[in-house]
């Protein structure tokens, strides 16, 4: 399944997990500074063309990944016009998102082409790396 060998998911409790591992339920807050050294190494040694960021900002400090072969995914909705932030429904976005590239014939190698897989279903706007930033998607649902 292309999930289990794609998807890397930070959990509060386990760290990295894949999508069809096992794990209880539970409720834990992330604590970044216990999980940094850990999660990191796990991440850091997968080699791979793209990486799509969907973390919400409570696990940013948990690792670092490259600049320039990360596309960092916001989520926003547009009120009379104007850009906003989806906050409570953003996980939501960022999962029919994931099942859109899962579910493409394509699998996109490097930020345009990710653009391209989703901008066939949603808006979406694709702003460059900086320096010590990853490219971003903005996302409009």
């Amino acid at each position: 399944m292309r999930a289990g060998q794609m998807i890397a998911i930070i959990s509060a409790k386990y760290g990295v997990v894949r999508p069809l591992d096992e794990i209880e339920p539970y409720k834990q807050e992330i604590n970044r500074a216990a999980m940094r050294e850990g999660v990191s190494a796990h991440l850091s040694a997968i080699k791979t063309d793209l990486i799509i960021d969907c973390r919400s900002s409570t696990y940013k400090g948990v690792w670092a990944p490259p600049h320039h072969n990360c596309v960092e995914i916001k989520v926003f909705t547009l009120v009379d016009g104007v850009k906003k932030v989806i906050t409570h429904m953003s996980k939501k976005s960022r999962g029919e998102l994931r099942r859109l590239l899962l579910e493409s014939p394509t699998i996109p190698t490097n930020p345009r082409e990710l653009q391209i897989i989703v901008s066939s279903v949603l808006e979406c706007h694709l702003i460059p790396a900086g320096e010590n930033e990853p490219w971003t998607l903005e996302v409009i649902c």
